[in-house]
C-alpha cells in the first residue's frame, strides 16, 4: 500500500485585501506543508500582519481563497481558531490573573473543562520551564517569561498549526535561544509553524522556507540555503567608500562583470562559490573592506531594497 500524502496545512490562491485606496495584499499565493516552519519576512507595511490576520481568521473580507487544514476561512472561521493557535506581539496577559489562571481561562474559550485545562496548563508550564510560577501574579514575570507564557498560552488547545508574530522580539541573547530550541521541538513533534520576524539568523535557524514579501507580494520563495544560493552566492565584499567615490567603483565593478548593490557609501559584491575574491578587491580602494559569508540579510535587500531598519534605501541593483 503506498503512502497516504497529507494535504498542505495551508493553502492560499489570489488574495487580494484593500483598505479603501490601499492595497495591502496583491494576489498572495502560498502553500504551506504539514510540519513545516515558514517565516514571513518583509518590511513594515509589506502585508505581513495582514496575511497572518486573514489565515487566522481575524479579518473576513477579502478576496481569493484561502484554506487552512482544509477548511475554507470564510465558511469555517470557528473550526480553524479551534485548531490554530495564536502568539502575537502583544502578549496580551490578564494581570488580575496568576500564571496559571492565565491558562485556565483561555482553555475556557475552547470549552476545555476546568478539571482538563488545570492539567494540561500544569504540563504546558513544566514544558515552557514556568511550573514554579504557576501561583504568582503575571507581574512578577520578567518579560523573557512573559514570552514563554503567551507561548504556552497558544498551546493549550493542542493547535495544528502555530502562528507567531515576531516571536522572540525584544528579548535578550539567551532568552531567545530558549524561544528558539523550544519551536524546533514543536516543530519535531509536528506542528506547523508560521511565524513573522525580523531578524534573519531566526529565519535561517528555524525555517524550512522564507517567504519575502513586499506591497503586498510574495516577491520570492525558498528555503534560506536556495535564496542565499540563487540571490548572493557564497561570500559578500563590503567596500565603504567617500561618497564621491562611489559613481567611479560602481562604473568599474559594472566593466568587470560584478553582481552588486549600493547603498549610501557602501557597495556589497555578491561572489559566487569558487569566485576569484582577490580580482574584486583590485577594483577598489575603499576606506574599509568587510569579507563575510553571506545570508539572508543580504537577500532581503538585494529583493526588497530596504534594511533591517525599514527605510528605504535606494540602492543601485545590478
Amino acid at each position: 500500500m503506498g503512502t497516504r500524502t497529507r494535504s498542505p496545512s495551508v493553502i492560499v490562491k489570489g488574495l487580494i485585501k484593500n483598505f479603501g485606496d490601499t492595497q495591502a495584499l496583491n494576489g498572495v499565493n502560498l502553500e504551506i506543508a504539514p510540519g513545516e516552519c515558514i517565516g514571513i519576512l518583509g518590511p513594515n507595511g509589506a502585508g505581513k500582519t495582514t496575511l497572518l490576520s486573514i489565515l487566522t481568521c481575524q479579518m473576513g473580507s477579502f478576496e481569493g481563497e484561502v484554506f487552512v487544514e482544509n477548511l475554507n476561512v470564510k465558511k469555517n472561521s470557528a473550526e480553524v481558531k479551534r485548531r490554530i493557535g495564536i502568539v502575537a506581539q502583544d502578549d496580551g496577559l490578564d494581570p488580575d490573573l496568576s500564571v496559571i489562571e492565565n491558562l485556565i481561562l483561555f482553555a475556557h474559550y475552547f470549552n476545555i473543562p476546568e478539571s482538563v485545562s488545570a492539567a494540561k496548563a500544569s504540563e504546558i508550564l513544566r514544558n515552557v520551564q514556568l511550573i514554579d510560577y504557576a501561583d504568582k501574579p503575571v507581574d512578577n514575570l520578567s518579560g523573557g517569561m512573559k514570552r514563554r507564557l503567551a507561548l504556552a498560552r497558544g498551546l493549550m488547545n493542542d493547535p495544528d498549526i502555530l502562528f507567531l508574530d515576531e516571536p522572540t522580539t525584544g528579548l535578550d541573547p539567551q532568552m531567545r535561544q530558549w524561544i528558539w530550541n523550544y519551536l524546533q521541538h514543536l516543530k519535531s513533534v509536528g506542528k506547523t509553524l508560521i511565524l513573522t520576524t525580523h531578524y534573519m539568523e531566526e529565519a535561517e535557524m528555524l525555517c524550512d522556507r522564507v517567504a519575502i514579501m513586499d506591497h503586498g507580494q510574495i516577491l520570492d520563495l525558498g528555503s534560506p540555503e536556495d535564496l542565499i544560493q540563487r540571490k548572493i552566492g557564497a561570500e559578500v565584499i563590503e567596500f565603504q567608500l567617500e561618497a564621491r567615490d562611489v559613481g567611479y567603483y560602481v562604473a568599474r565593478l559594472k566593466e568587470a562583470g560584478c553582481s552588486f548593490e549600493v547603498f549610501n557609501s557602501c557597495i556589497s559584491v555578491f561572489l559566487p562559490a569558487g569566485a576569484n575574491t582577490k580580482d574584486v578587491l583590485s577594483l577598489v580602494v575603499a576606506q574599509r573592506t568587510t569579507i563575510r559569508k553571506a545570508g539572508l540579510s543580504d537577500v532581503f535587500l538585494r529583493i526588497s531594497g530596504h534594511d533591517l531598519g525599514h527605510r528605504d534605501i535606494g540602492g543601485v541593483h545590478v
